[in-house]
C-alpha cells in the first residue's frame, strides 16, 4: 500500500510542507451533475424561481467557493488561483451539468478547488430550486482532468 501523503510516520493527519517544490502551471477540471423534474429545469432556464437568477447565483458561488478551499478542507493549502469558471448548462430536459476549471501557478494542485467549485455551485442550485423540487439529486462529482506537478496530467475515463 502506498503511503499517504497527508498522513506522518504517527498516523496523524499533517498539512504536506510544498515549500521546496517548484512552482509549475496548473489546472484541474472537475464535474458535477443536478437531476430534478423536467419542470423545475424549465422554471430554473425561464428564471421563473423566487430566489431568482438561479445560473448567475450558482456560477458565482462555485467561483467564491473555489477561492474559499482551504478554509472549507482542512489540509487544503491556501493557494494564488489566477482564473476559476464555472459553466453550467443542461445535459438533458431533467439534468444540469456543472464544469469547473481552475488554474494557478503554484506548489500544489487545484484538484480540490476544482471539486469545491463544482459541488457548491450544485448545491447553490438545490438551494436555490429547493421549494419546486425537493427530490432533485446531486451526482457524479469527479475530477475529470488535471495538468502540471510531479504527477503530470491525469484524465478521467
Amino acid at each position: 500500500m502506498s503511503k499517504l501523503s497527508h498522513i506522518d510516520e504517527t498516523g496523524a493527519a499533517h498539512m504536506v510542507d510544498v515549500g521546496d517544490k517548484a512552482a509549475t502551471h496548473r489546472i484541474a477540471i472537475a464535474e458535477a451533475f443536478v437531476e430534478m423534474k423536467p419542470e423545475t429545469l424549465k422554471l430554473i432556464q425561464a428564471g421563473d424561481l423566487p430566489k431568482g437568477d438561479v445560473l448567475g447565483a450558482a456560477r458565482l458561488a462555485g467561483i467564491m467557493a473555489a477561492k474559499k478551499t482551504s478554509d472549507l478542507i482542512p489540509l487544503c493549502h491556501p493557494l494564488p488561483i489566477t482564473s476559476v469558471k464555472v459553466e453550467i448548462a443542461p445535459a438533458s430536459d431533467t439534468r444540469l451539468r456543472i464544469e469547473a476549471y481552475v488554474k494557478v501557478t503554484g506548489q500544489t494542485g487545484v484538484e480540490m478547488e476544482a471539486l469545491t467549485a463544482a459541488s457548491v455551485a450544485a448545491l447553490t442550485i438545490y438551494d436555490m430550486a429547493k421549494a419546486a423540487d425537493k427530490a432533485m439529486r446531486i451526482e457524479g462529482i469527479r475530477l475529470l482532468r488535471k495538468e502540471g506537478g510531479k504527477s503530470g496530467t491525469y484524465e478521467a475515463e
